[in-house]
């Protein structure tokens, strides 16, 4: 076998309660737009079934980090989100099949250069530029689904202390069953798959020295904090 011409950088394993051993991450998936009031914020209709964008496993950065305000925009926004971690294969799946597959779930931060993110779309290009990019994916320690069920509880988002975002898990537009059996039908999804489920409302503009602290009912908390861009 040959040599490989250079290292990859390492994807951090996400840390799960209750284990030595960390969470492996091999792809990253984004439903838009499953709360209804964050679609009308944007003002955009709310989708007939749910889509996607994904992120890249290298661009994850673990709860905790301090990260330099992104390049390339003047309008980063935080999104705060439940995201699901699949422990089994997937592939056009039942109900059934698609609640025994999940493995954990997790408090995340979908970070977006929004307004590149709506220049590319009223193009009519893909969302990469504003979804795509280091420090654009955040995510807490994972918690196992024997212990955690999502129904009612809060997910809110506080920015230096101030409430931004508050909504409740029962109000996305498409559970997270919903969302495997959809997505599966389009990927065989597996193992180290990590699935960010939809924001709510209250999405807005970070600025250098802000402290981000997302928190689902139940998960640990997720934290960032934006430094001056390099």
């Amino acid at each position: 076998m040959p040599m490989a011409l250079f290292s990859l950088p390492a994807i951090p394993d996400v840390p799960v309660k209750g284990e030595n051993d960390g969470y492996a991450v091999a792809r990253i998936f984004c439903v838009g737009r499953n709360y209804a009031a964050h679609a009308a914020e944007m003002g955009n209709e709310v989708p007939e079934a749910p889509f996607y964008f994904t992120k890249s496993p290298a661009h994850l950065h673990l709860s905790g980090a301090t990260l330099p305000y992104p390049p390339g925009t003047e309008d980063c926004h935080h999104e705060v989100e439940l995201v699901v971690a699949l422990g089994a294969p997937l592939f056009r799946a039942t109900p059934e099949e698609a609640a025994a597959a999940i493995y954990a779930y997790g408090c995340g931060l979908d970070m977006t250069r929004r307004d590149l993110q709506i220049s590319e779309r009223k193009k009519q290009r893909p969302w990469d530029l504003g979804k795509d990019f280091d420090g654009g994916a955040i995510i807490a320690r994972l918690t196992k689904a024997s212990e955690f069920t999502p129904a009612t509880q809060t997910i809110t988002l506080d920015l230096d202390g101030t409430r931004r975002q508050g909504s409740t898990l029962d109000l996305m537009l498409n559970d997270v069953v919903q969302v495997l059996c959809h997505l599966s039908g389009f990927y065989r999804l597996a193992p180290g798959d990590l699935i960010y489920t939809g924001t709510p409302e209250g999405v807005g503009p970070v600025v250098p020295g802000n402290h981000l602290s997302g928190q689902i009912e139940g998960l640990d908390p997720v934290e960032l904090t934006i430094t001056d861009p390099e």
